[in-house]
């Protein structure tokens, strides 16, 4: 045996690449993203509404006939849960989005110079078609900031602790989230929510500098952060959650 194949034994096995299937159901091609993990210890289907799919996860050892096999089980379950996903609703000229919660109509303006401006009850973004998307996305994201970042510290002196820093991305699996560092994350897609929303989730978070678990004595914290009941919130996030996902898409 060469020196590198007695190396090669004690190294981890690579994750195999994601594969595209189609599960056979009512006559009808249902596709789904099958993902092998390490930590997995069964087969388990999950709802993907970011990319519109479903993707069906197995351990690195199991079978990949037994993976299927289960998926195929599960395939009226899959076909219900992709005829919920909501539509797309791209950001376009004479589009509808909830600024806030606020329905707002986009308003293109080709022959404006390239910004971005609301009126009326109207977003208007100027320049060419192609820069809409990007623009709008830009401008969104800005106003969520100037809302939401003042909100967080305001959350965090409450707690009495200190936000190392506040990022605004495209986070697809958590709303927001707060590591031991006092780094903040939330999602630029919040801003389609209400602001009643967007406070229970700045208190959810600040909570987390104290206590970095869902325990009772985060609970009472986040529920004393927050200006109101949380329960209207989180039923909220549950029921229209995957709904935030379809703009700009």
């Amino acid at each position: 045996m060469s020196p590198s194949s007695w190396f090669s034994r004690f190294l981890p096995k690579a994750t195999p690449e994601p594969e595209q299937l189609t599960i056979a159901h009512a006559g009808d091609t249902l596709p789904v993203t099958f993902v092998r993990n390490a930590r997995a210890r069964r087969a388990s289907l999950r709802v993907d509404p970011a990319n519109r799919r479903i993707v069906l996860t197995a351990p690195l050892r199991m079978a990949r006939g037994t993976a299927v096999n289960f998926a195929e089980a599960q395939a009226g379950w899959i076909a219900a849960r992709l005829g919920r996903l909501p539509e797309r609703r791209p950001f376009v000229d004479g589009a509808e989005i909830p600024l806030f919660g606020v329905p707002h109509r986009v308003r293109h303006h080709p022959g404006a110079r390239g910004t971005v401006w609301r009126e009326n009850g109207e977003i208007h973004v100027a320049g060419r078609a192609e820069h809409l998307p990007r623009r709008l996305k830009d401008w969104l994201t800005a106003e969520l900031r100037e809302q939401l970042v003042p909100l967080v510290h305001a959350k965090a002196a409450r707690a009495e602790r200190p936000v190392k820093r506040i990022t605004v991305r495209d986070t697809r699996s958590r709303w927001g989230s707060c590591g031991p560092d006092a780094a903040m994350s939330f999602s630029w897609r919040l801003v389609f929510a209400p602001p009643e929303v967007l406070d229970y989730l700045a208190a959810h978070e600040a909570a987390h500098l104290v206590h970095l678990n869902h325990g009772p004595r985060f609970w009472a914290l986040a529920r004393a952060l927050c200006d109101g009941p949380i329960e209207g919130p989180q039923a909220w996030l549950k029921r229209n959650g995957e709904t935030l996902l379809q703009y700009g898409s």
